[in-house]
């Protein structure tokens, strides 16, 4: 026996025992901390948009800690849903199962990558999986097909200006409404109260004090304060009318006097308690005296007996004097009535103002000032159409407004060429906007049509209007029933009749030759009116012959 024979009857033997140890020691370590992990997909291919669920399950024991993947980690493919882990459990291990929702909005063949799985401080990588995402299949010979229409231009920003008003009026007037309701609930309430007698309403004034828990809140301050007003305003309107805005000392040296005049037969000792209490409520609100409960009610007592007193030392007034006071309450009513009137013409125009500024800001001034005032141009944008045929051969338009005939004489030279030469206008061409069809048919059907020389015609017809500093450029044209001519556009300039000023145009011309004729369409509008070349484009856009395949 060799040395290679002998080395390999030794690898043999290494390999066998190696495989021995791994039967014997696979099943221990299922016993300790051993994990599976497994993914799988119900569906291989799905068409676009459609949704396949992808499964992950992890069985592991219950000490350990599982981490799915989160985010868009299933790139090419995109997460829509992450469904909550559903555990299962079977004697002391668990049964994870964690599923995903997926979809794709191209067509191909993708590869779900590898998923990162966390068991413990274990690293687990799912299999990649190979999906299909299918087309979605149209049959075309069943759909029946229409031409493609015309483009239709829509002026969004401002169209539906109703609506937008109406959105905003309606949350505002609520508002106003509501808030004009508790306002004038409030200003009923307070003008009851006016209408009552100086008295009443002081004596009013004391029962709120007394139901407004104050003392209880330790709202010193507050208590005093108006209790010291109550008086002051008794004594404003019954006795001295400045007793508000005097001080403690100048309302008592007021009162010295009407007593030593004989004007009010008040008790001094009335007096010098009603200075007190003042004096009290003076510190309770400049220095934050707290007094306690038992003199804060006794000065509301001292405030109801001067009150009372006062009343009962003011002499009955005389009939001049009451005249004088009706006059006075005709006049504050007025005062009042008027008052009204000016803040509730205010509120209206606020209201308005709040709303133009809010289409303003949104819109833009120049549309809002259009849709309020009014814009020629822009109310050819937005009136109905109308498509009409002109002339032989036809020609098919949408204008806003119908076209006229505008029929010319023939030279003797040109009807030995022409049948007839018919033109439709609207507008003129030295005004905002200009329409002009024009149709001529030959005698002969095999005429040719120079188109270059009827743009040079053209040119100089516009000169001959008033046109100046006229600029061309020419291409190719195809209308959308393949009726094929010349597409002539460009500048201008002209004097306005009425403005007396330069006015700059611009200009888009359609020539065709077809149905042994000759067909022209000229649009002519002013550069600066915004409208104006959305309504030209859409005129032209529309032109079809009548006789075109």
């Amino acid at each position: 026996m060799n040395n290679y024979e002998l080395r390999d009857i030794i690898m043999k033997l290494r390999n066998k025992v190696f495989g021995f140890c791994v039967y014997i020691l696979f099943p221990l370590y299922g016993l300790g901390g051993y994990a599976q992990v497994s993914s799988a997909i119900d569906s291989t291919s799905i068409r676009i948009g459609d949704q396949m669920r992808y499964t992950m399950q992890v069985e592991t024991d219950s000490t350990q800690i599982v981490v799915f993947p989160e985010g868009q980690t299933f790139t090419p493919l995109e997460v829509i849903e992450s469904y909550k882990t559903d555990t299962t459990r079977n004697t002391s291990r668990f049964l994870l199962t964690k599923e995903y929702a997926l979809t794709q909005f191209d067509s191909g063949h993708y590869t779900i990558p590898r998923q990162k799985v966390m068991v413990g401080d274990q690293v687990f990588f799912t299999d990649s999986l190979k999906v299909e995402v299918r087309d979605v299949l149209v049959d075309t010979t069943k759909q029946k097909m229409y031409e493609i229409k015309p483009l239709v231009d829509v002026d969004a920003s401002f169209s539906n200006w109703r609506k937008y008003i109406g959105w905003i009026l309606i949350p505002l007037v609520l508002i106003g409404l509501i808030a004009f309701l508790l306002l004038r609930r409030k200003k009923r309430k307070e003008a009851r109260e006016n209408e009552l007698p100086p008295y009443e309403r002081a004596i009013l004034a004391l029962q709120r004090i007394d139901a407004s828990h104050l003392l209880e809140e330790e709202s010193h301050k507050e208590y005093y304060s108006q209790l010291s007003d109550t008086a002051r305003k008794y004594i404003d309107e019954e006795v001295y009318d400045h007793a508000m805005e005097s001080t403690t000392d100048e309302l008592i040296e007021r009162l010295d006097e009407e007593i030593k005049s004989g004007s009010l037969n008040l008790d001094k000792h009335t007096v010098e308690e009603l200075k007190n209490v003042l004096k009290t409520a003076d510190m309770a609100k400049f220095a934050k005296s707290k007094p306690d409960i038992g003199t804060a009610k006794a000065d509301r007592n001292v405030i109801e007996r001067v009150i009372n007193e006062t009343k009962e030392a003011i002499p009955e007034p005389t009939e001049e004097e009451l005249l004088a006071d009706e006059e006075y309450r005709k006049a504050a009513i007025e005062k009042k009535r008027k008052k009204k009137i000016i803040f509730g013409s205010l509120a209206v125009i606020g209201a308005l103002g709040i709303t133009l500024l809010i289409f303003i800001l949104t819109k833009g001034y120049d549309v809002v000032k259009d849709s309020l005032l009014g814009h020629p141009t822009k109310e050819l944008a937005e009136t109905e159409w109308i498509s009409s045929t002109y002339g032989s051969p036809p020609v098919t338009v949408s204008s806003p407004k119908v076209l006229i005939r505008n029929s010319f004489q023939l030279t003797e030279e040109q009807k030995q060429v022409l049948k007839g030469n018919e033109t439709f206008v609207y507008g003129s061409i030295l005004g905002n906007f200009y329409v002009a069809v024009s149709t001529i048919q030959f005698k002969q059907q095999q005429q040719e049509v120079d188109l270059e020389k009827a743009v040079e015609g053209a040119i100089k017809g516009m000169e001959a209007q008033g046109a100046k500093n006229i600029t061309f450029k020419t291409e190719e044209y195809e209308t959308l029933r393949g009726a094929k001519g010349l597409k002539v556009f460009g500048e201008m300039e002209a004097d306005n009749p009425i403005t007396k000023k330069t006015q700059k145009g611009e200009y888009l011309m359609l020539y065709f030759g077809e149905g042994g004729g000759f067909q022209q369409i000229i649009v002519v509008f002013n550069k600066e009116d915004r409208y104006a070349k959305d309504v030209a484009q859409r005129i032209i856009n529309s032109v079809e012959l009548k006789n075109a395949e």
